[in-house]
């Protein structure tokens, strides 16, 4: 494990030449493969946690702990840092102050918060709800004045939703608004255009943000193609999540059908020991066996 605190490692790489691109992550077993993957850090979803905790739609309906609960076990389970989405900190700035505390408690490298109304939703979903534009500059002063007291280096992701619900000059507005008051980065949510995205990374002066959803409003670029246009981070947050989605239920309909599994490709007993390191644990096992 390495010393350095996460906070410092992410800022390196938002500092470091090129874009940063993120895996999302929704548990401890899909952040160990994407560290195997060879990412340097990875970010959770509000959508990929609700789905595979709660099996319900990121509607507003994970709570601040079973959110930090989660966070903490994945953050946990890997080496490399994790931003971790904090949807709208539950609550007014009192809230997102304790939020916040609880998410560096878990030892997350950084977090999102966002500007929607409670209950929030999928940033591309319809119908999306935000606070004016001094209530979410609050949310985020409450996160960084939390910072400053604890001393810590957690970085804070800016998001604003207001793209959908005013336009994207008030978003761009929201988001240098939010740069002012503390947040490191700027993540406005759901352009619906190339043209959008150059917008958004000309127009503000701070380090910015692009989700690509699969299937989502956001054109699905390349992380290289971001990068050409100026972002800073680029996160793929549910690619993974769809693709076990897929493979669990080509698996389970398999086994219905014909009552076998000889046909569902998957990785083997051994390989998966590999991923949970079960021959660590053995090895630990074996320290604490007592001598005959």
């Amino acid at each position: 494990m390495t010393a350095r605190p996460p906070a410092e490692r992410i800022r390196d790489l938002i500092d470091g030449d090129g874009i940063v691109a993120l895996p999302g992550v929704h548990d401890a077993l899909s952040a160990r493969l994407a560290e195997r993957a060879g990412f340097e850090a990875v970010f959770t979803s509000g959508f990929g946690i609700a789905a595979s905790t709660l099996g319900l739609p990121d509607l507003g309906m994970m709570s601040m702990a079973e959110n930090v609960e989660r966070i903490d076990r994945i953050a946990g389970s890997v080496d490399v840092p994790l931003v971790a989405d904090a949807d709208t900190g539950y609550g007014s700035a009192v809230n997102v102050r304790r939020t916040v505390g609880e998410c560096l408690d878990a030892g997350v490298a950084g977090v999102i918060l966002e500007d929607q109304e409670c209950p929030k939703r999928c940033g591309h979903m319809d119908e999306k709800r935000v606070v004016p534009a001094a209530e979410g500059v609050q949310r985020i002063r409450a996160a960084a004045d939390l910072r400053a007291e604890r001393d810590e280096e957690l970085v804070i992701v800016g998001r604003t939703d207001a793209r959908a619900v005013h336009g994207l000059a008030d978003a761009i507005e929201r988001g240098r608004a939010y740069a002012e008051a503390g947040a490191d980065v700027v993540f406005v949510e759901a352009p619906e255009s190339r043209a959008e995205l150059e917008r958004i990374a000309g127009e503000i002066d701070a380090p910015t943000f692009a989700n690509v959803v699969d299937g989502g409003k956001t054109p699905e670029l390349s992380a290289g193609e971001l990068d050409e246009i100026g972002f800073d981070i680029a996160v793929y947050p549910l690619s993974a999540l769809f693709a076990a989605t897929e493979a669990m239920q080509d698996a389970y309909e398999t086994l219905a059908e014909t009552g076998t599994t000889d046909s569902v490709d998957g990785v083997s007993f051994e390989a998966f020991e590999d991923v949970v390191d079960a021959d660590g644990y053995r090895a630990l096992e074996r320290q604490y066996t007592p001598e005959e």
